[in-house]
C-alpha cells in the first residue's frame, strides 16, 4: 500500500463533517419558512450559530435554546433583514440544532474505507453535545456546547495565513527529527515542498497577469506577495542545507552500522528508507527555493518596467477623429489642402532629404574598404536557437551514457554478474559501446561505486511518489537504470544492483579508449564487480 494513504479515514472524517452538514439541511423546506431560499443563505446562517455556540463555550457561559433565538434575532435585525419574529428566530435555532447539527437525534456515522485494514469502517461524528445548567439557581435549561468535531470544523473553516504555513510545517518537521519519527517527517517534508511549489507558482501566475495587463494586478496585491516571498526566502535555504547535513549524518551512522556492526533490524531499515526520501525532498526543496528567489526578483523587475510603460503611454496626446477631423472638414471643406499634415505621419513618411553641405569637404576615401566590409559575413545571435543546439547536443551526451550503462547490465545479467576484467574479455577489444570515452565511463563507475546497493523496487516506489516530472537533460543514474530496464524486457529480472571493487592486485587496463579532448588514452582500472540479485 502506498504510504500517503496510511491516514486516508482521518481525512474522511472532515469530509464527511461537511457532507452531513450539507445533506441533513439541503431540500429542506423549512428554510422557507423564515426566509432563507436560497442554499449559501442557509449554510451561511448554521456556521454563525456554530460560531455563536463555540464563543460561548470558550467564555465558558451558557448557550440555552433562549440565547441562540435571541442572537438569531440580533443578527437579523441588523443584517439579513428577515420578516420574522422573535419567536420564530427561536424556532429557527431549534431548527438548526435538532435537525441539522443533532440529525434529529440519530447517531451520525460516515463510512471511510481504511487501507491498512482493506475494509470501511464506521467514523462517529457528532457536532454538538448538551449539559443541564440552572439560570438564577432555580431555573433548569439546557446548554449546548460544541464537541471536539465542532471545533475541529469550525478551526479548519479559519485559513491560516499563507505565510506562516511553511514557518509552522517546518516546526512540526524539526520536531519530528528531533523524536525519531521519520515516517511523520517524511510527511511532513513532502508538505514543505508542496508549500514551496505552491509559492512558485503563485509568482508565475502573477507575472502571468502582468504581462497580459498590469493594471489588473493592485498594488495590494503585488505588496502581499512579496512579503510572502521575502518570508519565505528568509533563511529557509540554510535551515534546510543545516536538516539535509543532519539527515546525511544519521544515514551514515545506519549504513555504517549495516556494513561494519551488524545488519539493520527492520525498524532501522525502514528508518534508513525513510531518511533517504527527506533527503531527496530537502535537496528539491533547496531547488525550488532558488527557483522562488530568482522568481522574485523577475516579477519585481517585469512590474516596474510595465508600470513604466504605462506611465509613458499616458503622455501621448489622444484625440477624438470625429470631433478633430470629420467635423471639421465637413465645417469646411477648404480643409482637405492640409490633409497631408494629418496623414503624413500615420503612413511613416520618410523626412525629406536634405543636402549637407559639409559632405563636399570631406577626405574622400577609398570604397575598398566600404566594399570588403559588405562581403563580410554577419552573424546573427540567436539564444533560442543556441538552447536548442545545446539541448540536442547535451541529449546526445545522455545517450552516450545510457548506451555505456545499459552494456554493463547486459553482459552482467547474462553472467549472473561478471567483474570488469571479465567484461573486458568478452568485448573482444571492441569497447565502443562499454567506453563511448574516458570522462563518460568513469562518470558511471564512480555513481555505482558510490550507490552500492541499489534496490530497483524503492526507485520504482520514489518515482511514483513525485509529484513534478523530472526534465533535467542531466544524467542521473537511478532514473537511466529504471528507463533501461523498463525499455528492455531482456532486463525486468533485474531486483537489485550491487557494485564492489575486488581484493585483485591486478588491474584491467584499456588502451586506444577517446576522450573529451580527442586525445587517445590508455586507463588503469581496478577490478570492480557488477553484481545483479535477479
Amino acid at each position: 500500500m502506498v504510504s500517503f494513504l496510511n491516514n486516508f479515514p482521518k481525512r474522511m472524517k472532515n469530509v464527511g463533517s461537511y457532507a452531513f452538514l450539507f445533506k441533513n439541511s439541503m431540500s429542506k423546506t423549512t428554510w422557507k419558512q423564515y426566509g432563507f431560499e436560497d442554499f449559501y443563505e442557509q449554510t451561511n446562517m448554521v456556521f454563525i450559530v456554530m460560531l455563536f455556540i463555540m464563543e460561548q463555550s470558550l467564555k465558558d457561559e451558557p448557550c440555552t435554546m433562549d440565547d441562540i433565538g435571541g442572537f438569531i434575532d440580533m443578527v437579523n435585525m441588523e443584517n439579513f433583514k428577515k420578516p420574522i419574529s422573535y419567536e420564530e428566530c427561536k424556532e429557527l435555532g431549534d431548527f438548526i440544532i435538532n435537525v441539522i447539527l443533532g440529525n434529529q437525534g440519530k447517531v451520525m456515522y460516515f463510512r471511510g474505507y481504511d487501507f491498512q485494514d482493506e475494509e470501511y469502517k464506521n467514523i462517529h461524528i457528532s457536532f454538538i453535545n448538551n449539559k443541564p445548567v440552572y439560570i438564577d439557581d432555580e431555573i433548569r435549561r439546557t446548554s449546548y456546547h460544541l464537541t471536539d468535531d465542532g471545533y475541529n470544523l469550525m478551526l479548519s473553516t479559519l485559513e491560516m495565513e499563507s505565510n506562516m504555513l511553511l514557518t509552522i510545517h517546518e516546526m512540526i518537521f524539526k520536531l519530528h527529527i528531533e523524536k525519531a519519527s521519520y515516517d511523520k517527517a517524511v510527511d511532513d517534508i513532502k508538505n514543505i515542498f508542496n508549500q514551496l511549489r505552491i509559492q512558485y507558482q503563485r509568482i508565475r501566475e502573477a507575472m502571468r497577469k502582468i504581462k497580459q495587463n498590469a493594471l489588473n494586478y493592485s498594488v495590494l496585491d503585488y505588496k502581499i506577495l512579496l512579503e510572502e516571498n521575502l518570508e519565505t526566502i528568509g533563511d529557509t535555504s540554510r535551515k534546510f542545507s543545516g536538516y539535509r547535513e543532519n539527515i546525511r549524518e544519521r544515514v551514515r551512522e545506519l549504513e555504517e552500522k549495516d556494513i561494519n556492526i551488524q545488519k539493520l533490524d527492520k525498524e532501522d531499515t525502514k528508518n534508513l528508507m525513510n531518511l533517504k526520501i527527506i533527503e531527496n525532498y530537502l535537496g528539491r526543496a533547496i531547488d525550488e527555493h532558488q527557483q522562488i528567489l530568482k522568481s522574485h526578483f523577475e516579477l519585481n523587475s517585469l512590474y516596474s518596467k510595465e508600470l513604466e510603460d504605462l506611465s509613458q503611454m499616458t503622455l501621448i496626446k489622444r484625440f477624438n477623429i470625429r470631433s478633430e477631423l470629420y467635423d471639421k472638414i465637413l465645417e469646411n471643406p477648404d480643409n482637405l489642402r492640409n490633409i497631408e499634415y494629418f496623414i503624413r505621419p500615420l503612413l511613416n513618411q520618410e523626412v525629406d532629404k536634405v543636402y549637407n553641405i559639409n559632405k563636399s569637404v570631406e577626405i574622400q576615401k577609398p570604397i575598398r574598404t566600404k566594399l570588403r566590409d559588405d562581403e563580410e559575413e554577419v552573424l546573427e545571435f540567436d539564444d533560442e536557437k543556441w538552447q536548442e543546439e545545446q539541448a540536442a547536443k547535451q541529449k546526445e551526451k545522455v545517450k552516450l551514457y545510457n548506451r555505456s550503462l545499459l552494456s554493463i547490465l547486459t553482459y552482467a545479467y547474462e553472467h549472473n554478474g561478471i567483474s570488469l576484467k571479465d567484461l573486458k574479455e568478452s568485448l573482444n577489444e571492441d569497447y565502443s559501446e562499454l567506453i563511448p570515452n574516458v570522462e563518460i565511463f568513469k562518470e558511471i563507475v564512480i555513481e555505482l561505486l558510490r550507490n552500492s546497493n541499489i534496490d530497483i523496487q524503492e526507485l520504482k516506489k520514489e518515482r511514483s511518489e513525485h509529484i513534478a516530472e523530472n526534465t533535467t537533460l542531466e544524467f542521473q543514474l537511478n532514473e537511466s537504470i529504471l528507463d533501461l530496464i523498463e525499455n528492455n524486457h531482456s532486463l525486468e529480472g533485474i531486483k537489485k544492483i550491487s557494485t564492489f571493487r575486488l581484493d585483485d592486485e591486478d588491474l584491467v587496463i584499456f588502451e586506444n579508449l577517446n576522450s573529451n579532448t580527442g586525445k587517445i588514452k590508455r586507463i588503469y582500472c581496478s577490478n570492480i564487480y557488477f553484481d545483479l540479485n535477479q
